[in-house]
């Protein structure tokens, strides 16, 4: 059996605070809460495409990309953001701009990395 093409994906991330983290999910980065129970709090990603924050006890993020959003403006959605408070990633080997965007030599992305507030790694992309 394969996974029939009308099925929709459901992202997870986890926290070792969710009340920080739902926090920073709904009021920094805007995502609507779809629902809590006692295990995670679901947030909308977009085109109700659902993520799960999740609690683990004593988790701490890996600093590896765990979720990313396509976006049609990467230095408008940058500036907002930062003017939230986000910080974003400037990484040696990478010739990113002022505001963390890094752009592919072939054009074809530009790319700007953040963590959420337990080190989980989360990317906005302008394709084109």
């Amino acid at each position: 059996m394969t996974l029939p093409a009308s099925s929709q994906p459901i992202a997870f991330v986890n926290t070792a605070d969710r009340a920080r983290a739902r926090g920073f999910y709904a009021n920094v980065l805007g995502l609507r809460v779809l629902g809590e129970d006692d295990h995670a709090v679901t947030f909308d990603l977009g085109n109700r495409t659902p993520m799960r924050l999740s609690t683990v006890e004593g988790f701490a993020g890996t600093g590896h990309m765990v979720l990313g959003w396509h976006v049609a403006d990467i230095a408008a959605t940058v500036k907002a953001l930062v003017a939230k408070g986000v910080k974003f990633r400037i990484y040696d080997g990478y010739v990113q701009d002022a505001l963390g965007i890094w752009r592919s030599p072939e054009g074809g992305a530009a790319v700007a990395w953040f963590a959420d507030p337990d080190g989980n790694l989360l990317s906005l992309t302008q394709f084109g």
